[in-house]
């Protein structure tokens, strides 16, 4: 695979030589971390079914995935995702990350692909429906209680659309649902109603799920090699099980973010200049929010596609507060070739550029933004891979999971519970007037008036 951490940018914040460096100073919270993510005897623990996923997943069930995959493509033009946080992130950010953030613009032999249930406006999904009009609809929805309000509410409007448009036996064929296996309100009303489902693991929690039916099913429909996303994963993990871990680079990953926090980086920035990764920064940004922000701790994540948003937050990255990090995703390679012409007239003062591949032009821009950072005072961790597809997809995935479990445990918090979301939860319900929530609406209603 060829993935490799490169600290060399970091020589100046952090001391990092052998014998006396940072690394060596903390290894022992560093191995104890380890140690409870191989064991699964931290908190948390029963959440660790991601850690051997991509060897021990369903072989069963993986075959229906792609046997579903298969029929989806027959049956429909638009493919709809209803869900929310881990329920789409991880798929969407596989499909824009190996194909393109244009890809239901190309031409092909796959569904488009939309995303909904991740929000409760009405005009984000009155937008979708209209892109239905004319077009065989198939949905997945994605939810392990059925009862989380966004997707729950999408999936009754597009469920009454469907049986609208096609009949209920017609819409039968057409719903595929990814839910608990055995119990829940989505899994009794799918068994009910004879839609096909698929599992969402009982030891997975959302944020750790793409590499489960929660992300594979979509990402199979969008023509993607699923083959390839699992191995990649499963030889990431075959890697960083190595016992030499100062040469494991997730292990050292998350052993650089908790020197960085301590010295007070607060908030670390993920960085590409790469579009493709736009919404795998997003994937990437729940992972880490809701696996380490409690008890008052944790990095904030961020995420900046580049160049773009150096013409709007550069400035404050260079001379702003000192309080974040950057880490970046570099490719070696480019899937794609394009030359930038020379002009006779050179208007634009560039043709030192003529002839020179935009690969090149954005490396060098990189490596510029690099230096300049660095210099005013940011530290840079770069993540280099050789390109975009969805082997290096699967073991990206990996690395980022790995080492978030790791990361977690040296801050020493549960790195797979959430309880601060469900305070909006409880606020939203009882504003919405749902049964049980009576004296909590009257207080809420008390403090808004």
């Amino acid at each position: 695979m060829g993935l490799k951490l490169k600290t060399k940018y970091l020589k100046r914040f952090i001391d990092l030589e052998e014998g006396h460096s940072e690394l060596e100073k903390i290894s022992h919270i560093t191995e104890a971390a380890v140690k409870l993510v191989r064991e699964k005897s931290g908190a948390g623990n029963a959440f660790l079914g991601w850690h051997d996923q991509p060897v021990a997943y369903d072989k069963e069930e993986y075959e229906r995935i792609k046997a579903a995959a298969e029929k989806i493509k027959k049956l429909c033009s638009v493919f709809i995702v209803v869900g929310i946080g881990g329920s789409y992130l991880g798929a969407r950010a596989a499909i824009e990350y190996a194909k393109s953030p244009l890809y239901n613009n190309f031409a092909k032999d796959t569904p488009n692909v939309y995303f909904a249930g991740n929000s409760i406006s009405p005009s984000s999904l009155a937008d979708i429906l209209k892109l239905c009009e004319g077009q065989d609809v198939c949905i997945n929805v994605i939810s392990k209680s059925g009862t989380t309000t966004e997707p729950a509410v999408t999936f009754r409007i597009l469920r009454k659309y469907l049986e609208d448009k096609y009949g209920e036996e017609g819409a039968r064929e057409r719903i595929f649902v990814t839910t608990d296996s055995h119990r829940g309100k989505l899994k009794e009303f799918s068994t009910s109603k004879g839609y096909e489902t698929f599992v969402v693991p009982d030891d997975i929690g959302g944020r750790f799920s793409v590499l489960t039916a929660v992300g594979l099913l979509p990402i199979a429909v969008a023509g993607l090699d699923i083959d390839a996303m699992m191995r990649g994963a499963a030889d990431a993990r075959e890697e960083y099980l190595s016992d030499d871990l100062q040469n494991n680079a997730a292990v050292t990953y998350a052993a650089l973010r908790n020197i960085l926090y301590n010295r007070g980086k607060s908030l670390e920035v993920l960085v590409s200049y790469e579009p493709s990764l736009t919404m795998f920064c997003e994937w990437w940004k729940q992972l880490y929010g809701e696996s380490e922000g409690k008890d008052g701790k944790g990095l904030f994540p961020a995420s900046l596609i580049c160049s773009t948003d150096l013409h709007s937050l550069g400035q404050y990255i260079q001379e702003g507060q000192r309080t974040m990090f950057e880490t970046l995703i570099k490719f070696t390679d480019s899937q794609n070739r394009v030359e930038i012409p020379d002009d006779p007239d050179n208007i634009d003062g560039l043709n030192f550029l003529s002839h020179k591949d935009l690969h090149y032009v954005n490396t060098m821009a990189m490596t510029g933004t690099i230096l300049a950072h660095t210099d005013g005072g940011v530290p840079n961790i770069v993540i280099e891979l050789p390109k975009r597809d969805e082997y290096s997809f699967g073991w990206l995935v990996y690395f980022f999971e790995l080492a978030c479990a790791v990361s977690g445990y040296m801050l020493g918090v549960n790195p797979f519970d959430q309880p601060g979301v469900e305070a909006y939860k409880r606020n939203m319900y009882a504003l919405l007037g749902k049964p049980g929530f009576e004296v909590e609406k009257e207080a809420l209603e008390a403090r808004i008036k």
